[in-house]
């Protein structure tokens, strides 16, 4: 996955189906040995009017990650609301840093993304993102919900550690799994994800008081984008079935 694969908030963080079984259903988690801190969030945007080869490229692609065997999770999502509409995100988590410097036959990966899916799209960013349990409710792998809000917030230069402080100071007041990412590397630093895996739109909208910054975060903050997004269960790879 252009990585080169770059082989991602994102955001992600994120409609349609396709009919394909579910490649290999297995837990979403890095490996079934160790968990890091680690994830990859990369953005694909499909040529205009290119979408149904697109998905198809990509589901090829996937099928050569299942013949390499490849033991990482990739989850996929569409954005269905923001100004990315349309756009894809693919992204894997929970790695240790051994674990993202031995992916999977790299060449012979990049060498079948160029040919299936290339073609159909451009590659919008690749980050590598570490994961802030002490600011989130959660494992640091999404659960595999049918929608995500994906929120990335761009901060002002010196505010990050005044920022973690506020959400921390909250963390133990969240309901539902909130996950929060720093950047380390891919785009304009400093800047942090925040993932809320939920069934349903109505929940998203539902838990609208807990999308919200901490006040005393506001001075703090250069942009902050909010999208939602749609799971592609047939444009994943290694993942759980959807909860519904």
């Amino acid at each position: 996955m252009k990585h080169s694969w770059p082989g991602i908030v994102g955001t992600a963080l994120l409609a349609g189906t396709l009919c394909p079984a579910l490649v290999g259903a297995q837990t979403a988690q890095a490996s079934p040995v160790e968990r890091g801190p680690y994830a990859r969030i990369a953005i694909l945007r499909p040529h205009d009017g290119d979408t149904v080869d697109f998905e198809a490229g990509y589901i090829r692609h996937l099928e050569w990650h299942r013949q390499a065997k490849d033991t990482w999770v990739w989850y996929g999502w569409t954005i269905w609301a923001g100004e990315r509409q349309r756009w894809f995100v693919y992204a894997s988590f929970g790695h240790t840093a051994a674990d993202l410097s031995n992916p999977v036959a790299p060449l012979e990966d990049e060498r079948d993304n160029i040919s299936n899916v290339t073609p159909h799209c451009e590659f919008a960013g690749n980050i590598l993102y570490e994961f802030l349990p002490r600011l989130s409710r959660g494992t640091g792998v999404p659960q595999p919900t049918p929608r995500a809000e994906l929120t990335t917030v761009e901060l002002k230069a010196g505010t990050a550690k005044a920022f973690e402080a506020a959400l921390s100071a909250r963390q133990s007041t969240l309901q539902g799994e909130t996950l929060w990412y720093r950047m380390v590397a891919g785009a304009a630093a400093p800047r942090y994800v925040r993932i809320r895996a939920r069934p349903s739109l109505a929940a998203i909208l539902d838990e609208e008081s807990e999308q919200a910054l901490p006040d005393k975060v506001n001075d703090l903050v250069a942009k902050t984008t909010i999208e939602i997004a749609n799971l592609r269960p047939t444009m994943s790879y290694n993942l759980e079935p959807a909860r519904q």
